[in-house]
């Protein structure tokens, strides 16, 4: 092998090592995979504004050992603003949610109020792709708007889902007590059939279901309703229940108050492998009490 060939080669070794070398350095920065399949996030609501600004607010998450954030506040904020926290604490926000659901409705019998809603929306899934988020709950409405207002909810709805889907973001229906899909005043051994059919009425893979199991609790088994719904619940809602009080309404709690069965839930997320999102919804304050909600999260999930 004459010199020549041989200053070739050598240089291109060291021009590819040269050039492997900042991808292996990208990939020693990349977080390992947590040891269990949930992830543990709050409402940034819950964090109290005294903390300070909403990097601040932001930072104080991460410090506590959150995995990361639902910007329940994201109609109070920009995209740009948004991307700039994150930019600055590094806290992973995993999903948006609009404050204005409950008042501006898809299943609103005014269209100018449909047309608002949907662009409340894709402001939302705007705000969790700047964030780096993959969802956004949304609240479609309630029953106060008339036996109409599911199908009118699932034709608004359905408008936003290019935009859910050229930005990667899952649009994620919440279980309240709006009245829709149960019975207020039935028993607590409710089925969840009709939440199956509205979901996949959609035949979308980007919609699904953001599972809040204590506000399923006075009406069904949760475990139950977990396996039955299974890989349509992408994200979990966290707060205690307590069935004891005689006005149910007052029946939420601590998430390891009450008596909801714990135990039973942790086995039926097993059961349908979930792995993804938890974000408490609970009194919030200070750092303290933010790191006991944590605690409590992880107690009642992982046992």
């Amino acid at each position: 092998m004459g010199a020549t060939r041989r200053t070739f080669l050598a240089g291109s070794a060291a021009t590819a090592a040269a050039t492997l070398l900042p991808a292996a350095r990208a990939q020693e920065a990349i977080p390992r995979p947590p040891e269990n399949p949930i992830l543990f996030s709050c409402k940034l609501s819950m964090v109290a504004k005294s903390i300070g600004t909403l990097e601040q607010r932001f930072a104080a998450v991460k410090e506590l050992g959150y995995d990361g954030l639902d910007m329940d506040e994201a109609g109070n904020h920009s995209p740009e603003e948004v991307r700039a926290a994150v930019k600055a604490t590094g806290l992973f926000v995993h999903n948006a949610i609009n404050h204005k659901h409950w008042d501006v409705r898809h299943t609103s019998a005014e269209a100018a109020a449909r047309d608002q809603a949907l662009e409340n929306l894709k402001h939302c899934i705007r705000v969790s792709h700047a964030a780096g988020g993959n969802g956004v709950l949304l609240v479609i409405g309630t029953s106060k708007d008339g036996p109409e207002g599911a199908a009118r909810s699932r034709e608004s709805i359905a408008r936003a889902i290019p935009l859910a889907a050229s930005l990667g973001q899952r649009i994620l229906f919440e279980n309240v007590w709006n009245g829709m899909f149960y019975q207020d005043d039935g028993p607590p051994d409710q089925k969840p059939d009709a939440w199956i059919e509205y979901i996949d009425s959609f035949r979308s893979p980007w919609v699904g279901l953001y599972f809040d199991i204590g506000n399923q609790a006075r009406y069904c088994r949760p475990g139950e309703w977990i396996r039955a719904l299974g890989s349509r619940i992408v994200k979990l809602d966290i707060k205690g229940y307590d069935t004891r009080p005689a006005d149910k309404r007052k029946g939420f709690v601590d998430i390891t108050a009450g008596d909801l069965d714990w135990a039973e839930v942790r086995k039926a997320l097993a059961d349908i492998g979930f792995a993804g999102w938890a974000a408490a919804e609970v009194r919030g304050g200070e750092k303290p009490r933010l790191a006991e909600v944590l605690a409590q999260m992880k107690r009642a999930l992982l046992g």
